[in-house]
């Protein structure tokens, strides 16, 4: 086939990929996955003639076929776990329903695994309720096989950490370094200067976004960039949204002192007069800056913590003594 043909046939694949996933809902970035490309080779490699799977084939047979093969992949951590040793983590949440759920997870040099999820609603979250948890999953991998846990800085699991170690004198309990960070930020907000300027960017932020007119006008000023709106209890967005807002700083205040906002029913309202007011004082983006300087170095190592490709400890540390 030459090439203008081939153009033309992976154009009209694309366009009906992207129709499907568009009709279903998928996520866009579902075509970044590796398996989303292996996906797409597979039908390649079988021709025009691939039927396409049924709803019975995916729900049953495929994923039983599929649950074999997740099993297969988790018995090769485990051999990493006899040579190497391995972390156990342990990430506590609460859903949408209002569950306390804990995942359990497994790292070694092989990756991290995914090992179960334990429903603690109707538990007492006591340090002897974690510590017993902890211990039960010690005993399925093997305790000789566990160098570390990993657990977030709540009171609870520091005096279960007591209790384990008492059990295990072997074992190393570690905070995780991404909870002790948005710690330390928190504290950080329990500054007065940066409680009220953050404060003030969440309020002017849930008035812009209160109001799709609002949003549309400063939409034109900003060439459509988006703010972050912060969460009321995550400190690292809340910094993210300050430093958003910063950027935006001269566009913003363009809005405000333009005639269509003059002119608006908004610039009218109570909480259209105090953004306003906020937007327009020197002030408050002086203390925006300030609290972007302090929170910087902190931010920089979150981000490094997070990062995917998985940083040598000892760059974490180095990044922790630069940031104090």
């Amino acid at each position: 086939m030459n090439s203008s043909a081939k153009k033309e046939l992976r154009e009209r694949a694309c366009v009906t990929i992207a129709r499907w996933m568009y009709d279903v809902g998928i996520a866009f970035n579902a075509v970044n996955y590796d398996s989303f490309g292996e996906m797409i080779r597979a039908i390649g490699n079988y021709g025009r003639e691939m039927k396409p799977p049924s709803f019975h084939e995916v729900r049953v047979r495929l994923l039983n076929k599929e649950v074999q093969i997740i099993n297969d992949h988790l018995e090769s951590h485990k051999e990493e776990w006899e040579n190497y040793g391995c972390t156990l983590m342990c990430d506590g949440w609460t859903d949408r329903k209002g569950r306390t759920l804990i995942n359990f997870l497994a790292n070694s040099p092989k990756g991290s695994v995914f090992i179960k999820s334990v429903d603690a609603s109707d538990e007492s979250k006591t340090a002897a309720l974690f510590a017993s948890l902890i211990e039960k999953e010690l005993m399925e991998i093997g305790p000789e096989k566990v160098v570390q846990v990993v657990t977030d800085n709540a009171s609870n699991n520091v005096a279960a950490r007591r209790i384990l170690e008492a059990n295990f004198s072997h074992l190393y309990w570690t905070p995780c370094a991404t909870h002790c960070i948005d710690l330390m930020l928190e504290d950080i907000f329990k500054i007065c200067v940066f409680k009220e300027t953050f404060r003030k960017a969440v309020e002017l932020t849930d008035f812009i976004y209160g109001s799709s007119g609002v949003l549309n006008m400063l939409q034109k000023f900003t060439n459509r960039v988006k703010l972050l709106r912060p969460g009321k209890t995550r400190f690292t967005t809340a910094f993210i949204t300050l430093g958003r807002i910063h950027l935006q700083n001269a566009n913003i205040r363009k809005m405000f002192t333009s005639e269509s906002w003059t002119t608006s029913k908004w610039a009218k309202e109570v909480k259209g007069k105090k953004c306003e007011w906020t937007v327009l004082s020197p002030a408050f983006w002086n203390h925006v800056v300030y609290a972007l300087k302090v929170s910087g170095p902190l931010v920089l190592v979150l981000r490094l913590v997070e990062n995917e490709k998985k940083p040598a400890t000892g760059y974490i540390y180095e990044a922790m003594d630069r940031a104090k």
